[in-house]
């Protein structure tokens, strides 16, 4: 078994496009209508036929308060894995991208956290290999 498909809530679908691929750099896999959504999907450049990224609508009432209620106590609502996080944060850093978290020591792991734009805290980590 292993995990094929996993989703993040997203407020709009267009703009979450944008951000996961012109500024995280995740590239399109799937965009299918499916009436007023879509299913889309992004994955790894580095792994095309890995597991993608569904950018899921919100539009489930439950979706907003739950999506709030992590925001609000700074929990992320995934996390990604990056060669280098201080590299990545000065990446995004300079497209603008906002961090609730900088890069911080947690013993072997480091990570920081972003504002996806779409509701959502992503935390980006790199750990030792």
């Amino acid at each position: 078994m292993k995990i094929h498909l996993t989703s993040v809530l997203v407020d709009d679908q267009e703009k979450a496009l944008r951000f996961y691929t012109d500024t995280l750099g995740f590239v399109e896999k799937h965009d299918i209508p499916l009436g007023d959504d879509r299913w889309l999907t992004v994955v790894s450049p580095q792994d095309p036929g890995g597991t993608e990224l569904l950018l899921e609508p919100s539009g489930h009432p439950a979706a907003k308060p739950f999506k709030d209620a992590l925001v609000a106590d700074g929990i992320p609502f995934t996390s990604f894995a990056v060669d280098d996080v201080h590299a990545e944060y000065q990446r995004l850093q300079g497209l603008g991208v906002h961090f609730t978290q900088e890069p911080t020591e947690m013993g072997p792991v480091t990570t920081a956290v972003l504002d996806d734009t779409c509701g959502n805290l992503i935390q980006i980590a790199t750990q030792p290999s």
